[in-house]
């Protein structure tokens, strides 16, 4: 009987605007949205069967090594409790190896841990040749992460990773609506050519800043409610400008974005350079940024003409950011074995 291996990977993604937006507390009342693109990073995992009915997992990054038996279930203690989740919601037939590893470390606020247990899905699905929508996807690695293992987040990462390309996604009570950004090639390659990807050196690790945002909407406080309610306004407004050609408006609603996303979470950017890495990249050139992801570190993304960025980058690297290649990718999530290619319909 033959044994194929099965290699998957997820997109990580870049979220321009709206981030906060997509968590249920908010958009069950008040609607979402968040307008991002999807890059040449991902999440990488292969899957392989096994003869008995034992699991392995393994992180290739860090070193992780869980095993378990098939009818005795996982034990969920904070070591790989993203894949061990995947595997017992989408089922497999017997044992099976998987090995993860990502091209961002977690917590950088490139959605690195729902593109991973997106591409478990869909390595999943591809070993038994399963039929799933990319909305069957996105929703599938969503109860994973939200309601199978409790973690405190939004709804954007799955449905980036799951759909692939330069989205509107909408977020209601009635459900999500992902829309195509219409952007042809030399504009989005216009686009890319004038945008930074800084790491800040730093990524974040259990500082309750999501909780800390859910609690404070909850407690009413004004400021983050009227800071949501921009970034859900201005999803829309960017989406216009870019379909609208004015990139460098969308270079400036970037610094309105940071600016409101502190208004939501003040505590986003403490203990970290990203404050003096924005104002010195402001000096030099840049026409605006935000934070990836939560916030406590992770990458930036800065908007900077071609002409400005060498100096931009001089003063970025001076203070320790490294800068980071990428490219627009408009695949989702996918999965190849034995020679075939595994997609969401």
């Amino acid at each position: 009987m033959s044994n194929p291996t099965v290699r998957a990977a997820a997109p990580l993604r870049i979220s321009f605007v709206g981030g906060g937006t997509d968590f249920p507390h908010y958009f069950r009342r008040e609607g979402g949205a968040v307008l991002s693109a999807t890059i040449d990073q991902y999440a990488w995992v292969t899957i392989q069967r096994r003869p008995d009915r034992e699991i392995r997992i393994r992180s290739l990054d860090l070193g992780h090594q869980v095993g378990y038996h098939l009818d005795e279930g996982p034990v969920y203690d904070g070591v790989m409790d993203l894949a061990k989740a995947a595997i017992e919601r989408v089922g497999v037939e017997g044992g099976i190896e998987v090995d993860v590893s990502s091209d961002a470390p977690p917590g950088s606020g490139l959605g690195g841990s729902s593109a991973l247990v997106t591409a478990i899905v869909g390595g999943l699905a591809a070993l038994d040749e399963r039929s799933y929508s990319r909305e069957e996807v996105a929703r599938l690695s969503t109860v994973i992460e939200r309601d199978d293992l409790g973690v405190a987040g939004g709804w954007q990462d799955q449905y980036a990773t799951a759909f692939g390309g330069f989205n509107l996604i909408e977020f209601a009570s009635a459900g999500v609506t992902v829309t195509p950004v219409d952007l042809a090639p030399e504009r989005l390659a216009e686009l890319r050519g004038n945008l930074l990807l800084c790491y800040s050196g730093a990524v974040r690790t259990n500082l309750g800043l999501i909780d800390t945002q859910i609690r404070l909407f909850h407690e009413g406080r004004e400021e983050t409610i009227q800071g949501m309610k921009q970034l859900h306004e201005m999803a829309f407004e960017m989406r216009d400008a870019l379909e609208g050609g004015d990139l460098d408006a969308l270079g400036r609603m970037l610094h309105e974005a940071y600016e409101a996303k502190k208004r939501m979470n003040p505590h986003i950017a403490e203990g970290t350079p990203i404050e003096r890495l924005f104002e010195v990249a402001h000096d030099a050139g840049a026409l605006g940024g935000k934070i990836c992801g939560a916030g406590g570190g992770g990458y930036l993304l800065l908007y900077c003409r071609p002409e400005r960025q060498q100096a931009v980058r001089a003063v970025l690297e001076r203070l320790g950011g490294e800068l980071a290649p990428f490219s627009f990718d408009p695949s989702g999530v996918q999965a190849n074995v034995g020679g075939r290619t595994w997609r969401p319909a």
